[in-house]
């Protein structure tokens, strides 16, 4: 009779932070299963192939897939190079799922339907723990099987659930019309070359504010040099602005600072019309487009746009996890101890503190929910951040518990820290630091210029784990905004 640790560990989902797990697994000499529904790699990652991401690829190689693709001759690139998502796929993730240990365990084209516990239901608590994990999926000729893990890493992501564009949370009425769904895409088109027939010379809505939409409207900038007629409408769901440019010239990743300082540039250009707050009332097809009758802020207006890009950010789906004991924030959708960390409502820091296998524990044990289907509705994650989380599992799943509390990750600073006044403990502050330290933060040098304890905190807040420093003391893991996963 095989024991529950001869069965090998599930791994849901073959992107960057999938393959990752499997990496990590292999070289633990413990057998990865990867299950991922598109019919290649990095499918998510190749729907916005065209996007340069913000990180170089030093953060977007993890150190076990480095070691396991050096053994096959791999010509690692330059780690000082920003790659295209394209890049990441052709480079990295599809000669990573040709090593022979990944491979042979590789199902692509391979739809989880749900993962439950052999002969127990949800409901049912005797002697669960001790039963191996059964994941139900279709294969790409339609065929339904059961395969037994002794863990479950669910690396899914949220690519594949886009939020509607109501600010409710729910579709505007209209939205899901076939009609006018023909005229509405959602997370990063490329509008300059593949889907470019649909936006040049047309009158185009961008909904969002996060640096997705920021991308998009910059390039139906550039399309717009080129097609003069083309029109670009900037519709913000808060009145925000100031977070527009982010960290800009203090954000130590360039791609990402120069990124948001550019949209600053055009907004006060007026090279596009800008809708803040805006909300989306109803939408309906029309025979030349599409029209919206919204709230911008008190007032009503109506838009007549040919096309509308919602990229209002993601959810996690977590149908396939129904039969299995899930905690998640009420709010975030994240695992409890992680989403105090990364909620926005309680701070837009961009920095995160160091977290692992503890923070990702579900109550179903052997379960992990990683990458950017961890952080549920946060926008704020990078690629190496999912690589630090499943070195931890992976460490926590083969038994080695002290691995699994290290902390091996460093990544830049964001140059943007705040935080809502009265909760900044649960936010970006570390001690409080005096002026003459040197933190490199926008907000923390402008809070001790005010003779505050920095990051904008006006009180010592609880430490937070930490590895060098920045807003208000010792430096955490800062993230950015969801472009990479």
């Amino acid at each position: 009779m095989t024991g529950l640790r001869d069965l090998p560990v599930a791994v849901i989902g073959a992107g960057p932070v999938g393959l990752a797990a499997a990496a990590h697994l292999v070289e633990r000499g413990i057998r990865p299963l990867v299950f991922e529904k598109g019919r290649s790699v990095g499918a998510a990652v190749a729907a916005w192939s065209h996007v340069r991401v913000f990180t170089p690829w030093s953060l977007n190689v993890d150190a076990a897939a480095a070691r396991l693709l050096a053994a096959t001759g791999w010509p690692a690139p330059d780690p000082d190079e920003t790659p295209t998502g394209a890049a990441i796929v052709r480079r990295y993730l599809e000669p990573l799922a040709r090593v022979e240990a990944i491979a042979a365990g590789l199902h692509l084209g391979a739809t989880v339907m749900g993962v439950t516990r052999k002969g127990f239901d949800k409901m049912t608590s005797p002697g669960r723990d001790a039963a191996p994990f059964v994941l139900h999926w279709r294969d790409a000729a339609g065929r339904t099987h059961c395969t037994e893990a002794r863990s479950i890493i669910d690396a899914s992501g949220v690519w594949s659930s886009p939020n509607p564009m109501g600010v409710d949370g729910m579709p505007v009425p209209g939205e899901q019309d076939a009609t006018v769904a023909a005229a509405i895409a959602s997370g990063i088109p490329d509008v300059l070359e593949a889907e470019r027939g649909h936006y040049a010379g047309r009158r185009v809505l961008v909904v969002g504010a996060g640096h997705s939409a920021i991308n998009v409207v910059l390039d139906l900038l550039r399309l717009q040099a080129e097609a003069p007629e083309t029109r670009v409408v900037w519709a913000l769901r808060r009145e925000r602005l100031d977070l527009i440019a982010g960290g800009g010239l203090d954000d130590k990743l360039a791609e990402r600072g120069a990124l948001g300082l550019a949209a600053k540039a055009a907004i006060e250009a007026r090279r596009l019309e800008l809708l803040a707050p805006f909300a989306a009332e109803w939408i309906q097809a029309r025979p030349d487009g599409v029209r919206i009758e919204a709230r911008h802020g008190e007032r009503s207006v109506t838009l007549d746009v040919d096309r509308i890009v919602v990229a209002t950010g993601f959810r996690p789906d977590l149908r396939l996890l129904a039969e299995l004991r899930v905690a998640l924030d009420p709010a975030v959708e994240a695992p409890p101890a992680l989403a105090p960390l990364i909620d926005p409502n309680l701070h837009s820091c961009g920095t995160v503190p160091p977290h692992g296998a503890a923070e990702l524990a579900q109550p179903e044990p052997g379960l992990y929910i990683v990458g950017a289907k961890s952080y549920g509705r946060a926008p704020t994650f990078l690629m190496a951040t999912g690589y630090e989380q499943v070195r931890s599992v992976v460490a926590a799943i083969a038994g080695d518990e002290k691995a699994a509390r290290e902390l091996h990750l460093v990544l830049p600073e964001t140059g943007v820290c705040s935080a809502v006044p009265g909760i900044a403990d649960a936010a970006c502050c570390g001690d409080p630091v005096p002026a003459a330290e040197g933190a490199d933060c926008r907000a923390d040098r402008d809070a001790k210029a005010a003779a505050m304890d920095g990051c904008g905190c006006s009180a010592a807040p609880t430490p937070a784990p930490a590895v060098s420093g920045c807003c208000g003391g010792a430096k955490t893991r800062p993230d950015a905004d969801l472009v990479e996963a």
